[in-house]
């Protein structure tokens, strides 16, 4: 079943705040890389396992370029000055059949105040539509903060090519 393009939902956060959560779109990509401007490099590091302050015409429209099938992304927007901004996104991309691979990144700003619980919640409900079986993830050692996040959805260690990365796993 295909993801319905005009996805969103309306949460608070911690604080109180309001955020909307939406699918991305194609004209957000000016925001899109605004918000990882905003984003620190050790955040960036925990999220692509490396050190990134700018992304290749190849990976912009990676990221970009989504078919609300086998690669969807949502984001969590927040209004700042009477302006709506990225504030996080998470997205889930099919790697086999009835599997995919689930991410995140918040803005340091933002950090804390539960961005990538509520978007792992939309998230879940989307791949249960499109009736995935599991939803996989690699984490960082170091990233406590994510590592509690998927904890909180019930994920469970396994076994991963790589020894300097958690895997994650939760079946659907």
């Amino acid at each position: 079943m295909p993801v319905p393009e005009n996805y969103a939902a309306s949460e608070s956060l911690r604080d109180g705040r309001g955020v909307k959560i939406r699918l991305l779109r194609a004209d957000d990509q000016q925001d899109m890389l605004a918000a990882i401007g905003r984003t620190s490099s050790q955040s960036l590091q925990r999220r692509f396992f490396g050190p990134k302050r700018s992304f290749s015409k190849r990976e912009v429209d990676f990221f970009m370029n989504i078919d609300f099938a086998s690669h969807v992304a949502l984001i969590a927007l927040a209004d700042e000055d009477d302006h709506e901004v990225i504030i996080g996104g998470g997205r889930y991309v099919v790697t086999d059949q009835g599997m995919a691979e689930i991410a995140f990144v918040t803005i340091d700003d933002y950090q804390g105040q539960g961005v990538a619980t509520l978007l792992m919640r939309h998230l879940i409900i989307l791949a249960h539509a499109a009736l995935l079986k599991q939803l996989v993830a690699d984490v960082l050692p170091e990233n406590t903060a994510m590592r509690k996040v998927f904890a909180k959805f019930g994920f469970q260690v396994r076994r991963g090519k790589d020894p300097q990365v958690i895997c994650l796993a939760l079946p659907l």
